[in-house]
C-alpha cells in the first residue's frame, strides 16, 4: 500500500499597511476612540502594529468612509502581492497615474476584486459592507461554506446576491454581525472603525486549515465526494473552492479542510489529471485525516491510501408490514457468516439493528457471502451478499443483499393500506392475465379462487407481468402534494445471488398528477 503523508501548511497573514488616506501611527489612544466603543479594541491594536494610523490631531475619524481604492492598497499590501510585474486589468477609470493603480491591478489578477457592469472600478467610492465582507473571505482565505449551510438572519442577504455567501461566511465565524438582529444593510458604507473591527476579528477568527491546490494533487480539477463526508462532518469540514477561467485554460480548483475536533476520519477527492500530461481521465484519490491537538491547536495531516473499510452489509426482514419486519429485526438471536461456496468464517458475527425492520453486519474483504441469521425458536433466514470495490475513491465496498426467499404472497385487497384508494375497487380487480411468454419457467403463479391473493413459486430468474382486468385508483401524500395514480397489475420478479434465490411480488402502476 502506497502512502503519502502531507503535512498542515498554516499562513499567517501579517496587516503591515496604514489606511490610505491616514497619517503616522500613534501607540496611544485616540481622542475620538474612547474604550466604550465597540471597535475601540481592534482600533488600538492595529494602530500599535502600524496597520493603521490616526490624523495630526490625535483623531482616528472612526465614522469616516473608506475607499474601493484604499481597500485594494490594504489587501495587496497585505498578501504580498507583486505589484510590478503586473497586467492592465482595463478599468476605465484606473489610468496607471492612479495612485492605487497597482494594488487595483495585482489585486485583479488574482481575482480578489473586480470592476462594475459598465467597466469601471470606482476607486474613489466608498466600499460598502457587502463588498468588504468579500475583500475578508477572499483575503483571508476563510472557508467558503455554502450559502444554505449557514442559518441566515438578515432578511436583507439572498443566495445570489453578489456578496451574500461571504456576508453569512463572517456572520458564522463570529467576525461580524447585521446593523440590526436581522438586518446587514450589504450596501451600506463602511466606516473606518466598522473597518478596524472587521479586520481584527477576521484575524483573529480565522480557523486553522489545510488548503489544497488542485495542482499538490497532480490535477487541474478537483472535487470533494460528499457522499462519505457526511459521516466525517463533526471531525473536519471538506469544501471544495472553485476555480476560475484564465486565457490559459480552467485552474485554480482547490480544497479547504478545517479541523474541528481530534480524530481520524475519510477524505474522498476525485478530479481530471493534470493538463501538462497524457493522461485527462479522471482520477481517484483517497485519504485518512489525522487530526491531533499540537501546543493547544489542532493538526490535520493527510495519508493517501488504497485502503478499504469494513461496510455494513444491510439484512432486511421487511415483509410488507412494518410491525411484524420490525418483530422479526428484534427477535434475532445470531448471525453466522460463510463464503458463497461454504467455507465458514464466524458462526456469531457482530452485528446490530440498523433500521427498524433490519440489522447490519460489517463486511471487510470483497467476494460473495451467505449470512444466516437465527431467531430465538431455531428458525433461520439466509441471506446472499455480494461485497465489490467500487470504481471511484470510496473507502467502502459496494454492497448488494438479497434474501432467500422461494414462495412469496401477495394480497392485493390489503396492499394498499395507508393509502388514500377505493377499498371496492381494491378487491374487483377483475380477472388476471399473465402477459409474459412461458411465464410458468420463471416462476408458478396461483390466485386463490375468490381472492386477491396471489402465490407464488420460483423456478428460475427472470420476471412475470400480470394485468388486472379492472385498475385501481389512488391518492398518496399530504394535501397540496398529494399524487394521483392507479394500479394496473402486478410482477413477480426472480433474482439469485450464488445458491440464494429470492421471489417477490411489486403492483405495477403509473401516476397521473401531482395535486
Amino acid at each position: 500500500m502506497k502512502k503519502r503523508l502531507m503535512a498542515v501548511i498554516v499562513l499567517m497573514l501579517v496587516w503591515s499597511l496604514p489606511l490610505s488616506g491616514t497619517f503616522a501611527a500613534t501607540t496611544k489612544q485616540f481622542s475620538d476612540v474612547p474604550p466604550t466603543k465597540y471597535f475601540a479594541d481592534a482600533v488600538n491594536d492595529l494602530a500599535e502594529r502600524n496597520i493603521i494610523g490616526g490624523y495630526p490631531d490625535g483623531t482616528f475619524k472612526p465614522g469616516n468612509s473608506i475607499t474601493r481604492g484604499q481597500a485594494a492598497a490594504i489587501i495587496a499590501k497585505l498578501l504580498k502581492l507583486d505589484m510590478d510585474n503586473i497586467e492592465n486589468p482595463g478599468f476605465k477609470d484606473v489610468s496607471t497615474k492612479n495612485g492605487y493603480y497597482k494594488a487595483i491591478a495585482a489585486m485583479a489578477e488574482e481575482g480578489i476584486i473586480s470592476g462594475y457592469g459598465d467597466g469601471r472600478y470606482g476607486p474613489n467610492d466608498p466600499i460598502k459592507r457587502g463588498q468588504m465582507a468579500s475583500i475578508l473571505v477572499k483575503a483571508f482565505d476563510l472557508p467558503r461554506y455554502g450559502f444554505y449551510e449557514i442559518n441566515n438572519p438578515f432578511k436583507d442577504v439572498k443566495e445570489y446576491d453578489s456578496h451574500g455567501s461571504n456576508i453569512l461566511i463572517l456572520y458564522r465565524l463570529g467576525i461580524t454581525s447585521g446593523t440590526t438582529p436581522n438586518t446587514f444593510s450589504p450596501n451600506a458604507p463602511i466606516t473606518r472603525g466598522q473597518a478596524a473591527k472587521m479586520m481584527k476579528a477576521t484575524e483573529d477568527a480565522k480557523p486553522v486549515m489545510m488548503t489544497l491546490e488542485a495542482s499538490d494533487l497532480g490535477l487541474d480539477w478537483v472535487s470533494v465526494i460528499a457522499i462519505e463526508q457526511e459521516k466525517n462532518s463533526d471531525l473536519f469540514n471538506a469544501i471544495r473552492v472553485q476555480g476560475r477561467n484564465t486565457p490559459e485554460g480552467y485552474t485554480g480548483d482547490r480544497i479547504q479542510l478545517v479541523p474541528l475536533k481530534e480524530g481520524e476520519g475519510t477524505l474522498n477527492l476525485y478530479g481530471r489529471a493534470d493538463k501538462k500530461t497524457s493522461d485527462s481521465s479522471y482520477i481517484y484519490k483517497k485519504y485518512y485525516v489525522h487530526i491531533k491537538k499540537e501546543n493547544g491547536e489542532l493538526k490535520l495531516t493527510l495519508e493517501e491510501t488504497n485502503d478499504f473499510v469494513p461496510t455494513a452489509a444491510e439484512l432486511s426482514f421487511w415483509d410488507g408490514t412494518s410491525k411484524s419486519s420490525s418483530k422479526a429485526a428484534q427477535s434475532i438471536q445470531n448471525v453466522a457468516l460463510s463464503t458463497m461456496d461454504g467455507k465458514k468464517l464466524s458462526d456469531n458475527m457482530k452485528f446490530e439493528q440498523c433500521k427498524d425492520y433490519s440489522i447490519c453486519i460489517d463486511i471487510d474483504q470483497p467476494g460473495e457471502y451467505i449470512a444466516t441469521a437465527r431467531f430465538a425458536g431455531g428458525k433461520e433466514v439466509r441471506f446472499g451478499i455480494e461485497a465489490k470495490q467500487p470504481t471511484d475513491a470510496y473507502f467502502t465496498y459496494d454492497i448488494k443483499t438479497l434474501r432467500e426467499q422461494l414462495t412469496v404472497e401477495f394480497d392485493v385487497s390489503n396492499f394498499y393500506e395507508g393509502y388514500n384508494f377505493d377499498a371496492d375497487a381494491a378487491k374487483n380487480i377483475g380477472k388476471h392475465k399473465i402477459l409474459t411468454k412461458d411465464a410458468d419457467k420463471i416462476a408458478t403463479v396461483t390466485r386463490d379462487p375468490g381472492t386477491n391473493l396471489f402465490r407464488a413459486e420460483a423456478k428460475a430468474v427472470g420476471s412475470v407481468e400480470i394485468e388486472f382486468e379492472n385498475k385501481i385508483p389512488w391518492l398518496f401524500g399530504p394535501q397540496g402534494e398529494m399524487i394521483s395514480g392507479s394500479t394496473t397489475g402486478i410482477r413477480v420478479d426472480v433474482q439469485r445471488m450464488g445458491e440464494i434465490t429470492n421471489i417477490s411480488i411489486m403492483d405495477i402502476f403509473y401516476i397521473n398528477s401531482t395535486m
